[in-house]
């Protein structure tokens, strides 16, 4: 899709690459980003709503059981040339940082990066796109109370991001990360080279990319974007797995009202 604010053609990068084990003994011989939703893989819910959007351009990081990913995307999207996967080799000794290394020539204009675990509407894909410029955008969302699992994220009074932090003093939480962010202007260069920086450091193998979006959120590059009211799950436990199948049936149902077999 062209982001109407300036234009540019957008990519989409995928973080894919794990097995999941929370959600054990489900992924014991497949990726989460495979688990069916409503009876469809997650990663088919990511990748159709991108399309609707008209992003077509899609890199997949996958690690665990990449043939999997490789074989449903060459089954299900054989006519999307630029859909493609890259292999994340230290998926087992690192956390998503090394995905996004694996993944950092993509990232030379804009492109939104995605957690592989959230399903989402497409409504809410455009209502990232449509957001106030500024070089990196991270969907939030709020709650009354947050758990430890969730990424917090503490804003100021014109919507930037001061922190983000899944240890963050329940005083200045504001919101929580979805997992969906959208880079642009001179977002793509400060992102990339701030996590080619990083892992110059072998300790930041075991680093997420938010510990990134944090240190930049200093410079004040980062902008928050409010998808309250929009369908989103992040799966990360059973439990997750379940409310996303009630939260998209809906959709799943909609859907194939509008096209009848």
């Amino acid at each position: 899709m062209a982001d109407k604010k300036n234009n540019s053609p957008v990519k989409a990068i995928i973080l894919g690459a794990g097995q999941g084990r929370r959600l054990l003994p489900l992924t014991e011989n497949s990726p989460k980003c495979l688990l069916p939703v409503s009876n469809k893989p997650v990663i088919e819910w990511q990748i159709d709503a991108l399309l609707s959007v008209g992003i077509d351009e899609i890199t997949v990081i996958a690690g665990f059981q990449v043939g999997q990913v490789e074989a449903l995307l060459q089954q299900r999207y054989a006519d999307y040339p630029q859909i493609r996967v890259l292999f994340n080799p230290f998926y087992e000794v690192a956390d998503n940082l090394a995905s996004c290394w694996i993944a950092r020539a993509m990232m030379d204009s804009n492109f939104l990066l995605l957690n592989g675990d959230t399903v989402f509407e497409s409504a809410l894909l455009s209502q990232a796109l449509n957001s106030a410029p500024a070089p990196i955008t991270l969907c939030v969302d709020y709650k009354n109370t947050y758990d430890a699992d969730d990424m917090k994220v503490q804003l100021d009074s014109d919507g930037f991001v001061k922190q983000v932090s899944k240890i963050l003093p329940a005083d200045q939480i504001n919101a929580e990360s979805i997992g969906l962010i959208y880079f642009r202007e001179q977002g793509p260069k400060n992102f990339r080279e701030a996590v080619e920086s990083a892992l110059r450091h072998p300790a930041e193998l075991k680093s997420w990319y938010l510990t990134i979006i944090d240190r930049l959120a200093d410079k004040h590059l980062v902008k928050s974007c409010s998808v309250a009211g929009y369908r989103w799950c992040e799966i990360d436990f059973i439990e997750d797995l379940a409310r996303a199948g009630i939260l998209f049936a809906v959709q799943k149902n909609s859907t194939d009202q509008a096209n009848p077999a």
